[in-house]
C-alpha cells in the first residue's frame, strides 16, 4: 500500500486537473460528465488504481463497477488490473445491470414470493407461459432485484456492507428502472458513487434511458460535478487531429490550440495499389516496429469500419508468413471475454502451470461472490483438494503418456464439482443451458487450436487472450480499447457509407485510439474476395474528408 500523497497515475499518464481530482476524491460522490475521446473509461481505472493502492477502499470492502454491455464491462474489469495488478483488482467486482440484478436475485431469492416467488434453479427465457416459478425473462432481472430491495433490510445490508465504492460507467444511458435499483441499493449510506457519461451521446434512448439523469443523480446522492475534457491518452500531434474533428462533430468541447502543444506523436496517411500490396507493406511496418522498436504486438491495433475478415485478409496472410501473431477480434473476441471460458483457462492455469496466483484469485472470485468467510473457506479447501488429486494423476500420466493427455477430462471433472448453478450465476446468458454449452465447446476448439500452434499446454493457455499479438478488430469493437500504435485501414467511401454523422463518429473512435502513432491507409483497387455474394466495389477511392484532418499533420518528411 501507497500513502494518499504518494499515489500518481498508473502508466505515468498526465490527468487534466478535473480528471485527477475525481481519480483521488475521498469522499464525495461524483458527476463526471465528458465529451467524445475523454478517456472517461480510463478515469474510472485509474481512480479504482488510487482507492485500491492506497487502501482508501479499505480490505475486505470492495468496488462495484455497473456498466451497460458486457465488452465495456469486462475492458473495465482487464484496465484496472493492468493498473493495479491482479491481486488488488480482485476486489473489483465489474457486472452490467442485468448481471448484478441476476446476484441479487441468486443470493437472496427466498425473500421472493406470492406470485414472484422463484424456484432453485429457476431458468430466464425469451417468453414465460403463465405464472411458472422456474421461468423468467430477461427483462424481469432488474424488477425483481427492486423488489428485494424493497422488501429486505437484509438484503441492502448485506450489499452496503460489501462495497465502499459504486462505479457507473456511460451513465447517460441509465433507465428508470435501473436508476430505482441504485436508489434502493446505496442512496442515503457513506458509499462513493462515481458516475461518469457524456451527456452528447444518449446511445440507449431507444431503451428508455432517462432525460436530466446526471442532474437527478447529483441531487439524489449530493454529488459533485465535474467536467472533463482532454484526451489524455494521445500525443500531442493526434490530440490536434482529433481536435479538428471534434470541431465539426462538437464544437463546444474543441480544446485551446495551446493546451495542445508539442511535437510528440506520428501521423501517416498512405495510398496503394491494391490491397495486397497494402497487406505487405503494413506486415513488414508492423514487424519493423516489433523487432527495432521492441514494441509489443499487443499494443499495435489494425481497425477497419467492418466486414473485417473481407478487408484485412490480406494482411492476415502476409503477418501468418512472417510469423508475426495476431488475433482476428471477429472470430475471437466473443470467447475469449465468456466468464466460463475464462474459468476453464484459469483452472488449467493453476492446474498445469508453475505458480498462478493471479489466475487463483481470479478462479475464486468468479466462483464465490458475495460469499462469506466460512463459504469461501469450504470453496477454497475443495478447491485445493481437487487440484492437488488431479496434479497427482498428472504426475502419472505424463511417465506413461504425451505430455498434457486427459487435459479436458480434468476440466470436465471440475465443471461437475463447480456445478451447473455456479457456472449459470457466471452470467445471465448461461441461463440458456444450451448458451453455457457452446461456450464450453468453443472454448474446448479454441485451446485445442492453440495447442496445435504451441503444444506446450501453460503456453497455449497464455494465448488463450492472446495478450502478446497484433489485435484486428472492428472500429466498434475497438471502443474503450488504447494501443500505442493504430493502422486503420480502408479509409475509404466504399466503406464508409450511409449516414455520414455515424461514419464520422466511428472514424472519430478509430483515431482516438492512438497514444502515438496513427496510420491511414487506402487503395484504389480491391479484388473481390473469394466467395463475397454481397456487393464489393472493386475500384476504391479515398475518404478525403477523413484524410483531410489529418494531412495537416503528417510530418513533410513522411
Amino acid at each position: 500500500m501507497i500513502a494518499v500523497d504518494a499515489w500518481k497515475p498508473a502508466d505515468e499518464l498526465t490527468l487534466e486537473p478535473n480528471a485527477l481530482l475525481a481519480a483521488k476524491e475521498q469522499v464525495r460522490s461524483l458527476a463526471l460528465t465528458a465529451g467524445p475521446g475523454a478517456g472517461k473509461t480510463e478515469v474510472l481505472a485509474q481512480r479504482a488504481d488510487f482507492l485500491l493502492r492506497t487502501s482508501t477502499c479499505r480490505y475486505p470492502k470492495r468496488i462495484l463497477a455497473i456498466a451497460f454491455k458486457v465488452d465495456a464491462s469486462s475492458n473495465l474489469k482487464e484496465r484496472v488490473k493492468r493498473r493495479c495488478g491482479s491481486e488488488l483488482a480482485a476486489r473489483f467486482d465489474s457486472y452490467t445491470f442485468h448481471a448484478f440484478a441476476k446476484r441479487i436475485i441468486d443470493r437472496f431469492r427466498p425473500i421472493l414470493t406470492g406470485r414472484e416467488v422463484l424456484d432453485v434453479g429457476y431458468k430466464i427465457v425469451e417468453r414465460k407461459v403463465g405464472q411458472s416459478h422456474q421461468e423468467i425473462e430477461f427483462s424481469d432481472l432488474v424488477p425483481l432485484a427492486i423488489t428485494i430491495l424493497q422488501k429486505s433490510a437484509m438484503a441492502r445490508n448485506a450489499i452496503r456492507q460489501t462495497y465502499s465504492d459504486v462505479f457507473l460507467d456511460e451513465f447517460q444511458d441509465c433507465t428508470n428502472l435501473q436508476y430505482d435499483l441504485l436508489k434502493l441499493a446505496f442512496q442515503g449510506t457513506s458509499i462513493r458513487l462515481t458516475a461518469v457519461g457524456d451527456t452528447k451521446q444518449r446511445i440507449m434512448g431507444w431503451a428508455g434511458a432517462m432525460d436530466g439523469i446526471f442532474q437527478a443523480f447529483v441531487a439524489d446522492f449530493t454529488a459533485t460535478p465535474l467536467n472533463m475534457y482532454r484526451n489524455f491518452r494521445s500525443k500531442p500531434r493526434l490530440l490536434r487531429l482529433q481536435n479538428e474533428i471534434i470541431r465539426n462533430l462538437d464544437p463546444p468541447s474543441v480544446m485551446p490550440d495551446e493546451e495542445l502543444a508539442g511535437e510528440e506523436g506520428e501521423i501517416f496517411a498512405w495510398r496503394f495499389e491494391d490491397g495486397r500490396k497494402e497487406g505487405d507493406y503494413l506486415a513488414d511496418l508492423i514487424a519493423g516496429w516489433i523487432k527495432s522498436e521492441q514494441l509489443p504486438p499487443s499494443e499495435i491495433a489494425v481497425l477497419i469500419r467492418n466486414q473485417l475478415d473481407l478487408y484485412a485478409d490480406h494482411l492476415m496472410a502476409a503477418l501468418e508468413e512472417r510469423g508475426i501473431p495476431f488475433r482476428n477480434e471477429q472470430q475471437m473476441q466473443d470467447i475469449t471475454a465468456e466468464s466460463a471460458a475464462r474459468l476453464i483457462v484459469d483452472y488449467l492455469s493453476c492446474l498445469y502451470g508453475q505458480r498462478q496466483p493471479k489466475a487463483w484469485i481470479r478462479l475464486m472470485n468468479q466462483l464465490i461472490p458475495f460469499a462469506d468467510e466460512e463459504i469461501q473457506s469450504n470453496a477454497r479447501k475443495d478447491l485445493d483438494r481437487l487440484v492437488k488429486q488431479q496434479r497427482k494423476e498428472i504426475g502419472i500420466a505424463e511417465l506413461i503418456d504425451e505430455p498434457f493427455t486427459g487435459w479436458w477430462d480434468r476440466v470436465r471433472v471440475f465443471l461437475r464439482q463447480v456445478g451447473v448453478e455456479t457456472l449459470v450465476s457466471l452470467s445471465p446468458d448461461y441461463e440458456s443451458h444450451a448458451r453455457l454449452r457452446d461456450v464450453i465447446r468453443e472454448t474446448k476448439v479454441r485451446i485445442e487450436e492453440l495447442l496445435k500452434r504451441e503444444s506446450d499446454l501453460p503456453k497455449a493457455l497464455m494465448r488463450f487472450s492472446d495478450d502478446q499479438a497484433v489485435r484486428i478488430l472492428t472500429i466498434h469493437k475497438s471502443k474503450g480499447l488504447e494501443f500505442d500504435s493504430v493502422i486503420i485501414l480502408a479509409v475509404e467511401n466504399e466503406i464508409f457509407f450511409g449516414n455520414q454523422d455515424e461514419n464520422r463518429c466511428a472514424y472519430f473512435v478509430g483515431v482516438s485510439r492512438a497514444k502515438r502513432r496513427l496510420v491511414l491507409t487506402h487503395a484504389d483497387q480491391r479484388e473481390r474476395p473469394e466467395g463475397s455474394t454481397k456487393r464489393w466495389d472493386v475500384q476504391r477511392t479515398a475518404q478525403t474528408e477523413y484524410f483531410g484532418y489529418a494531412v495537416p499533420f503528417v510530418r513533410p518528411e513522411q
